[in-house]
This record gives structure tokens, C-alpha cells and sequence, in this order.
């Protein structure tokens, strides 16, 4: 698909490879492809789940700092609101996603992490938001979607030091759901995605969007996006096929089309 950033698909299950040697480092090409990729993802019928994934030795050690250094006050805003956005389309992909996390995830590669569903983690990983030793904050996502994730104070201790998290604290914290050995981080995110391919894929988008929707709402304004998104759903022939399959056969036995 793009230089540093690939779609594949297998059996219903699509993955965005992030594949730019040595630490996948976000510039300005990746973000736009990462793009690029939530758009593809979100639009394939053929794509039931999807797994971020930036190969067996690092997730993404971040920004290009390099890059990012020589830029100015206007390039930044340009670029941070790219940034931004991209990872904002990967976070409204409306399917189930996981991040498949080796090495490390750090500063945007951790902001990408935030973005998926789920994150599986190698138990030799290191996570964090180190941008304050650099004199800066997170800039996509680290101050907004570790806070919501975690809560605030620990999100605050988290990027007001900077420091690198090891992975069973990550898992103590929540800010990684499954650890694993480092060999079957990509096998154990992908069980994971398999599990939805044959699932009611209406469903499962509206339970994203309830979900993921109602955080930025109150408590009565989110109950009616619930009651909306689950009338909703009987519009669906997964619906009629669902209730019925539970009548004749029981829980647990429907097939599913994803209409």
C-alpha cells in the first residue's frame, strides 16, 4: 500500500503493519499512510477486525525527533494536527481492533497503541510518554486517551515524569490489557481479532460507538445514545437471525452475515 505502511488481510482479519526500520518513527509519510490505512480498513467488507502491528522487534519508538526538531512553530501545528487526526481515524475504525505491542511504545508510538480497542504486549515491553524530556507534551492522543484510560492521576505521573513503564506494571495500570512472551504477541492479538470475523458486525460497530461515544457524553445524553444505537439494530438482518437462532437452538449458535 504505502512505503512504510501495509494493509493485509487474512481469513477476515486485516493488519496494519507499520515497517519503517529501525524504531518506526512517525513522520510526516507514516502518518499520512497510517491514514490512508484506517480509511481502507474501515471501508473493506472483507476487513471484520483489524491488529496494529509494527513487527517483532518495536511497536513505534515515537515521533521523528530529528524531524520534528527543525521544524517551526507553523510546520508543528501543520503536523500535529495531521498527526492527530490520523490516529483519530484509526481510533473511529468502526471494528474491533488490537495493537500487537513488542519493543517498545513510546510517545506517539504509545499514542498509536491508545487508539486500538485492545493492547497485547510482549512482557519484555516498555511503554511511556516521555515527550517532557524534551521540553514538550504528548501531542496525539497521550494527554486525552491515556487520562480517560487510566484516570488522570496516574496519567499525570505518567507525563509529568516521562518515565518508561515496564510491561506488568503497564498491565497493573491498564494501559495494556494482555501480557505475553514476546515470540506471541502478534498470535495472541490476532486470537483476539479472529473472534469477531463471523460476528454481527452491525452490532459490534454500534457497541463501539455506544462505548467510545458516550465518554465524551454525560450519563443521561449517553443512555439515550444507547437506547438509539440498540433500536437501531433492528434494522439488521443479524438481528432477526440472532433472536431466532436463540429460540430454536439456544445462546451461542447463530451465524451471522454482518447486514
Amino acid at each position: 500500500m504505502g512505503e512504510f505502511v501495509a494493509v493485509e488481510v487474512e481469513a477476515g482479519v486485516g493488519t496494519i503493519r507499520l515497517d519503517r526500520p529501525p524504531v518506526n518513527a512517525l513522520n510526516n509519510q507514516v502518518q499520512a499512510e497510517l491514514a490512508e490505512a484506517a480509511r481502507e480498513v474501515t471501508e473493506r467488507a472483507d476487513i471484520r477486525s483489524v491488529i496494529l502491528y509494527g513487527g517483532e522487534k518495536t511497536f513505534a519508538g515515537g515521533a521523528d525527533i530529528k524531524e520534528m526538531a527543525a521544524r517551526s512553530y507553523p510546520e508543528m501545528v501543520t503536523f500535529g494536527t495531521a498527526l492527530s487526526t490520523s490516529l483519530s481515524l484509526l481510533a473511529g475504525i468502526p471494528k474491533p481492533t488490537v495493537a500487537a505491542i513488542t519493543g517498545y511504545a513510546l510517545g506517539g508510538g504509545l499514542e498509536l497503541a491508545l487508539t486500538a480497542d485492545r493492547r497485547v504486549a510482549g512482557d519484555n515491553v516498555k511503554v511511556g510518554q516521555p515527550e517532557i524530556q524534551l521540553g514538550v507534551i504528548p501531542g496525539a492522543g497521550g494527554t486525552q486517551r491515556l487520562a480517560r484510560l487510566i484516570g488522570p492521576s496516574k496519567a499525570k505521573d505518567l507525563v509529568y515524569t516521562g518515565r518508561f513503564v515496564k510491561a506488568e506494571e503497564a498491565l497493573a495500570l491498564g494501559i495494556v490489557d494482555e501480557v505475553v512472551a514476546p515470540d506471541e504477541v502478534y498470535a495472541a492479538a490476532h486470537k483476539w481479532a479472529a473472534q469477531f470475523v463471523n460476528g454481527p458486525a452491525v452490532a459490534l460497530r454500534a457497541a463501539k460507538a455506544a462505548i467510545d461515544g458516550g465518554l465524551d457524553l454525560d450519563l443521561a445524553n449517553g443512555l439515550k445514545l444507547e437506547t438509539q444505537l440498540f433500536a437501531g439494530l433492528w434494522a439488521t438482518e443479524d438481528q432477526a437471525a440472532g433472536m431466532q437462532s436463540f429460540i430454536e437452538n439456544g445462546p451461542g449458535k447463530a451465524t451471522f452475515e454482518g447486514k
